[in-house]
């Protein structure tokens, strides 16, 4: 039976907490701009003194700053700070400041090791027949009790399995919205409407004559109707990943980039308003899948915590999976700082017809 992970709050009680100082606050000098020595937060719960209490930030974001509002400590980003507003400063995080940094709040049974051992990083070395397990047992309480949110490059929209296995995810209720960019929605309304990605059969791979006009021509056709949803409707399309969403309502948010062509008609040309629409995705995700997209999956790390306070006021884990065949996709997370993040080396298409397989055999 898969149980969360419970959380262990700080003893507030324990002397050193008591004794420290209430955290300072500093008016905001400009709008975008905080105050000499402010305080940049993390992935981690965070505490913050406020007249004698310490008050957990419960919508943390890393590289965001705080500010005391009605009480509460908000955390946001530099550019939605306004002149004025109380900014929090200090940089210690063990209670100097009144600021308390809490790592710990999840503890996992480690075993002991020895000074020397094999295979403690995670590369495509590693076996991960136990991550799947227990990746398995979180989607399945997840579906019910929690919000999972994928983070996608077009990869899956080059095969067949991969896409059909990714539609079945949708429509059995493992996804409850998709972060990815143009190219996704582009290549996987190509394999609906013309069979092809990138020009290339999507079961075969064999390249299709005049091919590479195949995702001008549907990224065209889809700017006729004036949105996907329009082009589905229009074109009779029924099957793939844009069009498991639009059945069953999963929301999708496709940030633009500079490479993109067309673009679609829902991409997100400015780079601040996809940041805000994927952040309100991410606000309430229990656990985040990033597969095969290096840029937002380090997007999403930064702007998703390890917790997440719920509802009733409990503290919970939030999950995060980083998949792709690249060592150096997985391990950058860790370089970042992302260091909560649950890393597995493998073709993603196998790794998404792996997880269709088995949680469509119980």
């Amino acid at each position: 039976m898969f149980a969360l992970r419970p959380y262990v709050a700080p003893d507030f009680s324990e002397e050193r907490f008591t004794a420290a100082p209430d955290a300072i606050f500093l008016p905001a000098p400009a709008d975008g701009v905080a105050p000499e020595n402010f305080h940049a937060m993390s992935i981690y719960p965070e505490y913050v003194k406020v007249d004698g209490k310490w008050l957990l930030a419960e919508e943390s974001r890393m590289d965001c700053i705080a500010v005391l509002k009605e009480g509460r400590i908000d955390v946001r980003e530099f550019r939605l700070l306004k002149k004025g507003e109380p900014v929090l400063v200090g940089r210690t995080e063990n209670g100097e400041d009144g600021i308390y940094l809490h790592a710990d709040g999840f503890p996992e049974k480690q075993a002991a090791q020895e000074a020397f051992s094999f295979r403690r990083s995670r590369s495509r070395e590693t076996a991960y027949s136990q991550d799947y397990t227990e990746l398995y047992d979180l989607l399945r309480h997840e579906r019910d009790h929690g919000r999972i949110v994928w983070v996608m490059g077009p990869a899956f929209a080059f095969d067949r399995d991969a896409r059909e296995a990714m539609s079945w995810l949708i429509e059995a209720g493992y996804v409850h919205a998709i972060l990815a960019g143009n190219a996704l929605a582009t290549h996987d309304l190509e394999g609906a409407y013309l069979g092809t990605a990138l020009g290339q059969d999507i079961y075969t791979h064999i390249s299709q004559p005049n091919g590479h006009y195949n995702h001008l021509e549907t990224i065209n056709r889809v700017r006729l109707h004036g949105s996907i949803r329009a082009f589905i409707d229009a074109e009779g399309i029924s099957n793939g990943i844009m069009y498991s969403c639009e059945k069953h309502g999963i929301p999708y948010v496709l940030g633009g980039s500079i490479r993109d062509d067309g673009p679609l008609p829902p991409v997100y040309a400015d780079v601040y308003a996809a940041q805000d629409v994927m952040r309100n995705q991410l606000r309430s995700a229990t656990t985040v899948i990033c597969m095969a997209t290096m840029l937002h999956t380090i997007a999403a790390g930064n702007m998703t915590p390890s917790y997440r306070v719920t509802a009733d006021g409990t503290v919970r884990q939030v999950y995060f999976y980083c998949v792709d065949v690249s060592e150096f996709a997985v391990n950058k997370l860790g370089d970042r700082g992302s260091l909560s993040a649950r890393g597995i080396v493998t073709n993603v298409q196998d790794f998404v017809v792996l997880l269709q397989k088995n949680l469509s055999a119980t």
